[in-house]
């Protein structure tokens, strides 16, 4: 007898999707798929309906974190899971120099090409959103050889590790979710740079470390400007300050709030709705 699945189809203003997904892992589901406009939910409990989903994500609204959002409720007959998100998973080309791709796809290198291998799991950073491709282009142009990098908010530790093929001297990165510290430890075994790479399960106040060349933060607009002076605190002078994880409308309350503490911004890119920035300190 066939068994079914509950899929829940989910679109957010803003859209983003480390921020849903974070309150979605309280009911009880099996799997989400992040996609480039919603975010698919499935779940093998049948009781489960769309009011448990908008008492979830009412809770964001009520924190100003979401201005609104819209559910989607069908059943199917069960898939293989496995089989479903391979399928939903490329090889991902985000610059002439960098490409992402995860470890049960095949692809053939060229010479100048640094290949990152990520398996996402349940920690956001595939390379595939706007703001992971801007931050990355952000590293290419300004990380500079044997530089001290925080990555804050890590997720799958993505960001991390083209840091350290990038030649970063070291990377700290952390997150205050447990996903993320495994997924992030995985991810940089599989990319062998554990020696320049540490994963920590922590907030920004608990990093001793200072005077960092980089710090790179690819998060939603409220929490940005709750770090912004222990970011620049960390930061040492003339040292580089890389944001995103933001909407366009976002930016000017990012540029006004940043430059209130003196950083000067050098750098700004716009993928579609979202932006990324650059200070400098």
């Amino acid at each position: 007898m066939s068994k079914y699945y509950k899929e829940f189809l989910i679109s957010a203003d803003p859209f983003i999707t480390d921020i849903i997904t974070s309150v979605l892992w309280n009911l009880d589901i099996d799997g989400i798929n992040e996609e480039v406009n919603c975010i698919k939910v499935f779940s093998r409990n049948l009781n489960l309906t769309s009011n448990d989903f908008e008492n979830e994500l009412n809770k964001l609204i009520s924190n100003n974190l979401l201005r609104s959002f819209e559910i989607q409720e069908n059943t199917f007959v069960e898939k293989n899971w496995n089989e479903e998100w391979e399928k939903s998973r490329e090889v991902n080309k985000i610059s002439n120099k960098i490409v992402i791709k995860p470890s049960f796809k095949e692809y053939q290198s060229k010479d100048d090409e640094i290949v990152i291998v990520i398996d996402p799991k349940m920690s956001f950073g595939t390379g595939e959103h706007q703001t992971t491709k801007i931050c990355i282009n952000f590293l290419e142009k300004y990380l500079q050889p044997s530089s001290l990098i925080l990555d804050a908010g890590s997720g799958t530790a993505i960001l991390s590790i083209v840091s350290a093929k990038l030649g970063a001297k070291k990377v700290i990165a952390f997150d205050i979710d447990e996903w993320s510290l495994s997924n992030g430890i995985e991810n940089i075994k599989l990319n062998q740079v554990d020696d320049v790479v540490e994963v920590r399960l922590c907030e920004l106040k608990d990093i001793q470390e200072k005077e960092f060349d980089v710090i790179v933060a690819n998060i939603q607009r409220n929490i940005l400007l709750e770090l912004a002076f222990g970011f620049i605190k960390k930061l040492k002078q003339n040292g580089v300050l890389i944001l995103s994880g933001l909407l366009e409308a976002d930016y000017e309350i990012i540029k006004n709030h940043y430059s209130s503490f003196g950083m000067k911004e050098i750098d700004f890119i716009q993928n579609d709705e979202w932006v990324g920035i650059v200070f400098r300190k």
